[in-house]
């Protein structure tokens, strides 16, 4: 089992998102590494357009978090 998390805002979100997915703002993803590490791997991650999730992979790598991938823009996961 995967975990989706969607890294727009959460107005972004409101508009349309993956169902079942989760949204932790690109801005909180620092202060919320444990609770990310806790999630079922692995971490699937999508925005708008593939950017801003690419940065939160980066982050998660960074915080030592390998199961994870960009899947780009949150529509190419329906």
């Amino acid at each position: 089992m995967s975990t989706i998390v969607d890294v727009r805002t959460p107005q972004e979100f409101e508009e349309g998102h993956v169902p079942g997915s989760l949204n932790i703002p690109l801005q909180e993803l620092p202060g919320r590494m444990d609770e990310i590490r806790k999630l079922p791997a692995p971490i699937v991650l999508c925005c708008r357009s593939g950017a801003r999730s690419g940065m939160a992979l980066d982050m998660l790598r960074s915080a030592g978090i390998t199961e994870a991938s960009n899947a780009g823009a949150w529509t190419n996961l329906l």
